[in-house]
């Protein structure tokens, strides 16, 4: 049941509904005058069918026969009066916000548009039932299995990847489930997923989407998804079997896989804006059904008031427009079995009927109050493009946070390019100068924007060029080091650092207190040819590359020992900070240790000096609980250094158990504590006191 703090009547009964002898059709269209459904045959043929409209502005109508698989619209009658935000026109037939599965894309040579070619506030009457997608009556089913355990968020390894892109090439794969909800399931991924230490699989948008008109014009696609059409329905083109409600069932066991295995499914979603762009765009659902109450308007009532650089941005301050997300979060918990959600440009979720940014919006407080939705993770990408949108660490303690600056920090860290190591610490421990508790940064180096990591290392320069737009798109500020050579290269000498920075930098975000997040394929050298925007690229560019597997076999091995570590050992991965409290017992002899302290490699802690050292390259982190003790080193400098390992109470002998140095290059056996080590250059060395302290 909605929440009646965002609506005045039970909006999860919209949509179609399968009832006894028949369907039930339920739209909320608040300023229509008259709404007609439309069901459409198999020869594109329509009948019409007028619904009624009750209290509550909803529409509905039961139709008898009518089954599952049935394809159907709504025209939406009334006033176009731009200057009032109304833009009704019949003639557009329009997709159910509600819909549970959608057919397919748009043809943007068809009239798909609600004005005519000389006016956007002029309406053009052209009918574009040929062009548009189309609503599809689908029959209940079971929920997928649930998940054994829903690990804590301190436990957790998240793996973002694209459904089509991470199987699209994977020779273990069938060919005919490639690119698909049931290849993505597939055994063999799962097992290198569970292989890497993997506990929640991240999907780029799988909520319907379609592409912008200017995308397809340069004979391109919207690849990553980030252009929603429904809310309700996953994307039809990742169905191995059709669009006409299969996609519902295929998605459901591609989540019981993921759970039979212990891996959660979170689903990055994108509430902020929808594919319909601004005004001056395709009409397909929401603008059709009502223009102002849908999306954020200027002041003048014509204009989309756009925070989200897309063209539009929904108006969760409308109560039943919030209750509309609420009920597809729900929807996809209760009914798909998904685990969490990563919110695309959050802030324009929490903006009030002024387009202000209120961390008090009742969206974050339905999250809290509601026993579904209270019960899964929410992560936020804490921006959008709007006045005050950066919120970074204002979401509060129900929430985790893409962390930016843990990103650029540590890019600069081994590229060389800070002073000192000050900022390395408050990123290693958690980003506490950002968060209330340390499970709140959701620590990425990587993500689906931007180079992959192997790029990071082998380009200066984004590379573009297939983008079609004169290599102007995508960020310049990449924070990369191609290592002296621009692009792919036989120099071993180049080959071997990058590999070596690239077990640095996943070393460094998978020992950083936090929520790792790891970009699909970074842990077997996947890259996109030096593409930092690769949003349109469905093609090699961005479809993983098993072929690489082998070559960066280095880095997948590092990766799996971390992860394991991380899992045998809560002392690598806190829920709580830690301030330099004291642990175990005291006495005459010796003193106490603590929770965290930094070391300087002269044996003793870091000092005031030490800090304030600009030329600093070297710091070691020491970790413990009750239980166990680690000191991580972490050394950027270009020649090697040498340390000296403290002595009693922080340890009595040294073990190294993961490093990113090569073989040989770091003693295998134990080594006393007050002895020297020396760290090769730019390496990452993980130790464990040998011993119960």
């Amino acid at each position: 049941m909605t929440d009646t703090n965002t609506a005045s009547f039970d909006t999860s009964a919209l949509g179609s509904t399968l009832v006894d002898g028949g369907c039930r059709f339920r739209l909320w269209a608040p300023r229509a005058e008259r709404v007609e459904l439309a069901l459409v045959a198999d020869n594109g043929s329509q009948v019409n069918h007028d619904m009624t409209k009750d209290e509550h502005s909803v529409w509905t109508i039961e139709v008898p026969d009518v089954q599952a698989g049935q394809r159907y619209g709504y025209r939406v009658h009334g006033p176009w009066d731009p200057d009032c935000g109304m833009r009704f026109n019949p003639a557009k037939l329009l997709l159910d916000p509600y819909a549970r599965a959608i057919t397919a894309g748009v043809d943007y040579h068809g009239p798909v548009m609600d004005h005519s070619p000389e006016s956007n506030y002029e309406p053009d009457p052209t009918d574009d039932a040929t062009s548009v997608p189309l609503a599809v009556v689908v029959e209940d089913s079971e929920p997928p299995m649930p998940i054994a355990y829903r690990h804590d968020i301190s436990e957790s390894v998240i793996y973002e990847t694209h459904v089509k892109g991470y199987t699209r090439l994977h020779p273990l794969v069938p060919e005919h489930l490639r690119g698909t909800y049931a290849g993505l399931a597939y055994p063999a991924v799962i097992e290198h997923l569970k292989s890497i230490g993997v506990t929640a699989i991240e999907l780029l948008p799988i909520q319907q989407f379609v592409s912008e008109p200017f995308i397809v014009g340069r004979g391109l696609s919207n690849y990553w998804g980030y252009n929603t059409l429904g809310f309700f329905a996953p994307h039809a083109a990742y169905c191995s079997v059709g669009s006409m409600g299969a996609q519902v069932r295929e998605f459901k066991d591609m989540v019981t896989s993921f759970h039979k295995a212990g891996i959660e499914v979170f689903l990055d979603v994108v509430y902020n804006h929808t594919g319909e762009g601004g005004h001056e765009g395709p009409t397909l659902s929401f603008r059709g059904i009502d223009h102002e109450s849908y999306y954020r308007l200027t002041n003048d009532h014509r204009n989309d008031y756009d925070v989200t650089g897309c063209g539009n941005s929904v108006d969760t301050s409308h109560p039943e427009v919030l209750a509309m997300v609420l009920d597809s979060l729900r929807y996809w918990v209760t009914e798909m079995g998904v685990d969490g959600f990563r919110y695309d440009l959050a802030t324009t979720l929490i903006r009030d009927k002024s387009h202000g940014v209120d961390q008090n919006h009742p969206f974050k407080q339905a999250l809290v109050k509601d026993p579904v939705l209270n019960k899964v993770k929410h992560i936020a990408e804490p921006w959008d493009l709007g006045p005050y949108g950066y919120q970074m660490g204002a979401w509060g303690p129900n929430w985790s946070e893409w962390n930016d600056r843990f990103r650029n920090y540590v890019r600069d860290f081994w590229r060389g390019a800070v002073y000192g190591v000050e900022e390395l610490a408050t990123r290693l421990s958690g980003s506490p100068d950002l968060y209330g508790q340390p499970t709140s940064s959701v620590n990425f180096i990587t993500a689906h924007d931007g180079f992959t990591m192997r790029d990071l290392v082998t380009y200066d320069m984004k590379h573009n060029q297939d983008n079609g737009e004169d290599n102007h798109d995508g960020s310049d500020d990449n924070r990369s080091w191609n290592c002296g050579w621009e692009g792919e290269t036989t120099d071993q000498s180049i080959v071997t650092l990058r590999h070596r920075q690239v077990r640095n930098l996943a070393a460094t975000l998978l020992l950083a207190t936090g929520v790792p997040m790891i970009t699909a394929g970074d842990e077997m050298g996947r890259t996109q040819q030096g593409n930092n925007n690769a949003y349109c690229q469905d093609s090699p560019i961005s479809w993983m590359d098993w072929d690489d597997a082998e070559a960066w076999s280095d880095v997948t091995d590092l990766v799996k020992t971390i992860t394991a570590l991380r899992r045998e050992h809560p002392a690598l991965r806190p829920s709580m900070y830690r301030h330099h409290d004291p642990i175990g017992e005291a006495s005459d002899s010796r003193p106490r240790r603590a929770d965290l302290a930094w070391f300087s490699g002269c044996g003793g802690e870091m000092v005031n000096n030490d800090w304030h050292d600009e030329g600093r390259r070297t710091l070691g982190m020491y970790t413990s609980d009750d239980d166990e003790a680690f000191l991580i080193w972490f050394h950027a400098g270009n020649h090697p250094t040498e340390i000296i390992l403290p002595s009693a109470p922080w340890g009595e002998s040294w073990q190294v158990v993961a490093s990113t140095a090569l073989p040989g290059e770091i003693p295998d056996e134990a080594v006393p504590a007050g002895l020297s080590v020396t760290l090769p250059s730019r390496c990452v060395v993980v130790m464990q006191t040998s011993h119960s302290v």
